[in-house]
């Protein structure tokens, strides 16, 4: 029987840490779950993309390194927000799998606590090889292509993600609420 893996990111956007991180997971199992976490959420700053959007930005990254398709499966994984049966939850919404990898406390935690080996991976160069530090550049105008897979670069690009990132930095969205402010319409 294959070994089976289990690696919960955001993603947001995919780069190559998460790049890393995934080659150390397919060196050690066959197949592996990437479940893509906080999957109800985009259009914020924090979480600027679309699940549906990650996972393109996985398969583009993932081909970009020669993995083959069938090594993996993408799993969204929306939000409950109530850690004690975070870990059941997952169970519930991924196929089977025998070892879980994580750079997070907390995960690793929850899932030993379920009784599943873990292995704490290594963090890849974390001071920039990080999510929050290239949407801060793409905010700034800073270089941050070299810090993410070329096709995921081309598809943000395609997706005016940096756009998207730069919008979601300003204050427009107070300043529409405060004009668009509510009618009251008299009752009669």
């Amino acid at each position: 029987m294959k070994m089976r893996g289990l690696f919960v990111g955001r993603f947001q956007p995919v780069h190559n840490g998460h790049l890393k991180a995934l080659e150390y997971v397919f060196e050690q199992v066959e197949e592996v779950i990437i479940g893509i976490g906080s999957a109800q959420v985009s259009h914020t700053l924090k979480n600027p993309f679309t699940a549906s959007e990650r996972m393109e930005m996985l398969i583009r990254a993932l081909d970009e390194k020669n993995i083959p398709r069938g090594k993996y499966f993408l799993v969204a994984l929306p939000d409950i927000n109530f850690n004690s049966i975070w870990a059941p939850y997952v169970e519930a919404m991924v196929p089977k799998f025998d070892v879980v990898f994580t750079g997070n406390s907390l995960v690793a935690q929850l899932f030993r606590e379920r009784g599943y080996k873990v292995v704490v991976q290594p963090i890849f160069r974390k001071d920039i090889l990080s999510a929050t530090e290239i949407r801060r550049r793409m905010i700034e105008g800073e270089p941050w292509e070299e810090l993410v897979p070329k096709s995921v670069v081309k598809y943000i690009k395609e997706i005016k993600g940096v756009e998207r990132i730069r919008m979601l930095a300003t204050d427009l969205e107070k300043n529409e609420k405060e004009l668009q402010a509510p009618i009251r319409i008299p009752e009669f």
